[in-house]
């Protein structure tokens, strides 16, 4: 991460992260993404006490949740213990809804220049205000819609209401009549197009949208299989981050969420996918977000994490001369177009370091088939071509045939 600084010596000051998100003061745009990492009060207390601005807890409701074993499975990369993407199947929180509600209100007490946000998931209009009402009787900052948890056991929750941006209107619509603090549904990535149910969200009174939940995904790893059986369910971590931003680039480009038209404030984003570094929280910040959830790399690395973001992005804003997170807020809108605006009038050519050319091969192979333009450097001076030939690879055995 400090090869993406500039090279110059540390500021005396560090800039300030506060931000506001949804009307309400954020100590620095880091929170942590409802999930696994945050299903308990010891768990959220530790996060805060490590830096954490913020949790969107685990998401409650009022079914009997009960989980598989196993429902974690790490794709990794091939001959370390780092993975690049998780595949969980876990549904909700487990505890009663009272222990939950108990939780946030001693979160709440105890921390309270943290933002608490309750996470909630009803499966009828009664059951979405019900939750509601019982999250902000809590004292909560905020409340969350989660209309988009792909590996729901019960038809009608989750990505299915998600998906359907009528549901995704009615029910922000009951919650926004229900309650005063804050409503903000959270947006799934399954879909053609994320711009329906967010826009339903504005037209229903969202104060917000958290984007995006996990990719529906399967994985085949037998270490993962629940009884000898496999289940698409949702993939998280850095392998989704561009996916994330192509969805989060979608809202904020949008004139009615983004306030440039309508005669209403910006719907206020909170961003979700593959964020493991301070750049990876600072690119969805320059699409647009007001804060960053994270989860996987919490999982991976540990809540200490907190002190790479927080120190990154300040370190970065200081060798810009930034002095508030706000004026990194969209800032790369601006240069994203469409395909049709693209200059298709210049040619890029590769700046080849011949000094530190290991003769790997690479650019010749990959110009050759593909047609690429890569290295075209003669033979002559190739360290590829001067480089001693390598034994050739063992014969073939003979195919036999199977009687």
């Amino acid at each position: 991460m400090a090869a993406l600084l500039p090279e110059e010596s540390a500021p005396k000051t560090l800039p300030d992260l506060g931000i506001d998100f949804c009307g309400i003061r954020c100590e620095n745009p880091f929170f942590l993404a409802s999930s696994a990492i945050c299903t308990n009060y010891e768990m959220v207390a530790r996060a805060f006490d490590a830096g954490w601005a913020g949790v969107f807890y685990k998401t409650i409701c009022l079914q009997e949740i009960k989980e598989v074993s196993p429902r974690f499975d790490a794709v990794h990369l091939e001959g370390t213990g780092d993975f690049f993407s998780f595949r969980n199947m876990e549904q909700l929180s487990e505890n009663p809804v009272e222990v939950d509600f108990d939780i946030l209100r001693r979160l709440k007490e105890n921390y309270p220049t943290k933002i608490v946000v309750a996470s909630i998931m009803g499966q009828s209009e009664e059951e979405w205000m019900q939750l509601a009402k019982m999250a902000e009787n809590a004292g909560v900052d905020a409340v969350e819609l989660n209309f988009s948890c792909p590996q729901m056991r019960l038809a009608g929750m989750g990505s299915d209401v998600g998906q359907n941006p009528e549901l995704v209107l009615f029910y922000t619509a009951f919650v926004k009549r229900s309650v005063k603090i804050p409503v903000i549904p959270k947006m799934t990535p399954n879909i053609t197009s994320i711009t329906p149910p967010a826009m339903s969200s504005y037209f229903a009174g969202a104060d917000g949208l958290s984007a995006i939940n996990t990719i529906k995904s399967v994985t085949l790893d037998p270490r993962s299989e629940v009884s000898g059986k496999k289940c698409i369910s949702g993939l998280s971590g850095r392998a989704v981050k561009p996916i994330a931003l192509r969805h989060i680039l979608e809202m904020t480009k949008n004139p009615l969420i983004n306030g440039a038209q309508g005669g209403k404030k910006p719907v206020d984003i909170s961003g979700i996918g593959g964020i493991e570094t301070w750049h990876d929280a600072l690119e969805f910040i320059q699409l647009g977000c007001r804060n960053v959830q994270v989860c996987t790399s919490v999982m991976q690395y540990g809540y200490r994490i907190i002190d790479d973001l927080i120190l990154g992005l300040q370190h970065y804003m200081a060798s810009r001369g930034v002095s508030r997170v706000d004026e990194l807020v969209g800032e790369q809108l601006p240069l994203i177009v469409t395909a049709s605006e693209m200059d298709r009038g210049t040619l890029v050519f590769p700046k080849i370091d011949r000094e530190k050319c290991i003769g790997c091969g690479r650019c010749f192979v990959g110009r050759r088939p593909p047609g690429h333009h890569l290295c075209r450097r003669p033979q002559a001076t190739c360290k590829r071509h001067q480089m001693r030939r390598l034994p050739p690879l063992p014969p073939r055995l003979p195919h036999r045939r199977h009687r």
